[in-house]
């Protein structure tokens, strides 16, 4: 699964008494889905994964993905504990039809987590998951820093796909890109090289464009080069058709172009794209640096108040264009570090200025204050979306 790109970890709202507001989650998501960014993340740190229940976790995972466009990656945050949890979660989480696990370090006994500890937990994971893998690495909040040498030793294993490293540390993310380098993966994309869901899939079989209209189920593998997709899907090939000679457009990846066919699946054409170990970060202050030290892009709590002033960072950068990534870096530095500074109280306080729907957050987080609310105005007043 290709997962180059921004993508907001969209927040849980709630009514003021608590219970989980679905209606503005569903609208939230339709929203996001008309952005540029190139999918969405349900239940990571700013979605209070931590702070809703089972049940709950597995109602807001049913309602975004019934929400979301078919072309929106959909990761989910599957992360819990124990290798057994996180599994029974992830498996629900395929069952619906999301793209990508995202499993966040476990760290509640973290003087026992030892490189023995965290590399039988993650290949354990990832030898059961039906679903693509990627790490989740978070030490503000979970104590934890998994070390760059693991992650490295990890991205061996054919079904961990990616990192979201949110430390802020550039060389680290340098050190994880250039450790994993040698790893040669494949993906499915679009023929403008945009990532390509089993859902999209399904849609073009069935000449549907909603995002509810898919009856067919797409095996992951169909996305990553390791199985044909179904008969009923792939309907014709080419092979004489290169994706450089069809499009004239280089393979990002090694600035070649590629030598796989075209694929007609339905009324959509897809190719194959080469795709290593795909490093994103957490950090919006420093999605810049951190893309020019080999991020392929980004999972930013930011992005839920700003996803198209994050989009535009990446889209520069994307472009060669140093200067316009930088003046764009630098037009949110500030806001993205001092609205993240207060959690994601704060971050909902943006998207409700924003004219997405925050909310209150559960408890133990606190309101915050109209000095406090004020601030957040003032810093996003040139960031509107």
């Amino acid at each position: 699964m290709l997962l180059h790109g921004i993508f907001p970890p969209i927040t849980t709202p709630f009514y003021p008494d608590g219970n989980v507001y679905f209606k503005k989650l569903e609208s939230n998501v339709e929203r996001y889905s008309r952005t540029p960014v190139a999918g969405i993340v349900v239940l990571g740190s700013t979605g209070e994964a931590i702070l809703l229940s089972d049940q709950e976790r597995r109602d807001v995972f049913k309602a975004a993905r019934e929400a979301a466009a078919p072309n929106k990656v959909l990761i989910a945050g599957t992360g819990i504990e124990s290798a057994i949890e996180t599994l029974r979660l992830t498996e629900y989480a395929a069952e619906l039809g999301y793209d990508v696990a995202m499993v966040r370090t476990p760290h509640y006994y973290k003087r026992q987590m030892h490189t023995a500890n965290i590399l039988a937990f993650y290949r354990t994971v990832a030898d059961r998951s039906p679903l693509p893998v990627i790490i989740y690495n978070f030490p503000q909040a979970t104590g934890y820093d998994i070390p760059a040498e693991v992650v490295i030793e990890l991205a061996e294993h054919p079904n961990l796909i990616g990192i979201k490293e949110s430390s802020g540390d550039v060389e680290k993310v340098r050190k994880m890109v250039e450790g994993t380098r040698h790893i040669k993966r494949r993906a499915t994309v679009t023929e403008t090289f945009d990532a390509v869901t089993p859902r999209m899939l399904a849609a073009a079989a069935s000449g549907s464009s909603g995002p509810n209209d898919e009856n067919v189920l797409v095996p992951v593998g169909a996305l990553t080069g390791t199985a044909e997709p179904s008969p009923r899907l792939a309907k014709a090939r080419d092979p004489s058709i290169s994706s450089g000679q069809a499009m004239g457009h280089p393979d990002s990846s090694s600035g070649k172009p590629s030598s796989s066919s075209v694929t007609v699946v339905g009324n959509m054409k897809t190719r194959q794209k080469e795709v290593g170990f795909q490093v994103l970060v957490g950090a919006a202050h420093k999605l810049h640096p951190s893309l020019d030290a080999g991020a392929v892009g980004a999972i930013l709590a930011f992005a839920c108040p700003a996803p198209t002033a994050c989009y535009e960072i990446y889209a520069a950068w994307k472009e060669g264009d140093a200067d316009l990534a930088r003046l764009k870096q630098e037009r949110i530095a500030k806001a993205a570090q001092q609205v993240g500074d207060l959690g994601v109280p704060g971050f909902k306080h943006g998207m409700d200025f924003n004219g997405y729907y925050g909310g209150p957050s559960r408890l133990p987080f606190l309101p915050l204050t109209a000095e406090v609310k004020a601030e957040i105005e003032r810093l996003l007043a040139d960031i509107r979306n």
